[in-house]
């Protein structure tokens, strides 16, 4: 972790502290973002249960797009007041990028458990041109790169499921 230009400075709001560690669980340890991850597909899974089919693709892309506007300021002030470019304790950029994974993709534990692997394992390697948008300012760029990893994964659990590979 790479520090910032400037030093820790006050403590970031308890809203921020909240939301980008995802009310907590970014200091699960070992491994915080995998257990953001994991706790993001089972309240995903939850709530598909109570959404009817037909609304969940747009309910899923609401969710990335709401985690997103507020994960973005909140991992900026938390990144800020801890001193470190990408704390590990915000893991708000792993919700954000794990619903991705999962936009239009059948609720089913095969199709979760492909997304969540897929996930964490791009947002892990970081491949082009990933690992370039963490280079973006503070919050964007914590939470951009997690976005990028979501959409490879989504094309490639989508991929699976068109060539039957893997079954909703």
């Amino acid at each position: 972790m790479s520090e910032n230009p400037q030093s820790a400075s006050a403590p970031a709001p308890s809203w921020a502290t909240l939301v980008a560690t995802f009310l907590g669980v970014g200091r699960l340890k070992p491994g915080p973002g995998t257990w953001a991850s994991i706790a993001t597909v089972i309240l995903w899974a939850l709530a598909s249960l109570v959404i009817p089919p037909s609304a969940r693709t747009w309910t899923n892309v609401i969710a990335v797009v709401g985690v997103t506007l507020v994960g973005i300021p909140a991992a900026t002030r938390v990144a800020r007041a801890s001193g470190n470019k990408d704390p590990q304790i915000v893991v708000v950029d792993e919700v954000a990028g794990q619903l991705v994974a999962l936009i239009a993709v059948p609720l089913a534990w095969k199709t979760s458990l492909a997304g969540l692997i897929l996930f964490r394992a791009f947002d892990i390697l970081k491949p082009f041109p990933i690992r370039r948008l963490e280079r973006l300012p503070e919050g964007i760029g914590i939470v951009v790169d997690d976005l990028g990893a979501g959409l490879y994964a989504l094309a490639v659990v989508h991929l699976l499921l068109h060539f039957e590979f893997l079954t909703g």
